[in-house]
């Protein structure tokens, strides 16, 4: 039996000629396939992502970032 393709535009058009309950009963059916195939890829990791940017940051510029953002807490101002 030969395989026909439908592009998206006629099932589209196909769709839009269903009733309005008809087109919420069709994407109720396909919604499920939708996530079932979204878990089957696999997600990629985000580790690493800046490695190819060759940041050479050491600790002393760590502790130095830390002081100045801790500089002026507890502020005064806050919590009268």
């Amino acid at each position: 039996m030969a395989e026909h393709t439908l592009s998206y535009e006629t099932v589209y058009r196909l769709a839009m000629q269903l009733s309005r309950s008809e087109r919420a009963r069709l994407i109720a059916q396909i919604a499920p396939t939708l996530v079932e195939e979204s878990e089957e890829r696999p997600k990629k990791s985000s580790y690493g992502v800046l490695a190819d940017l060759k940041l050479d940051i050491s600790s002393e510029d760590i502790d130095q970032v830390r002081q100045e953002m801790w500089r002026d807490f507890p502020r005064e101002d806050i919590g009268r």
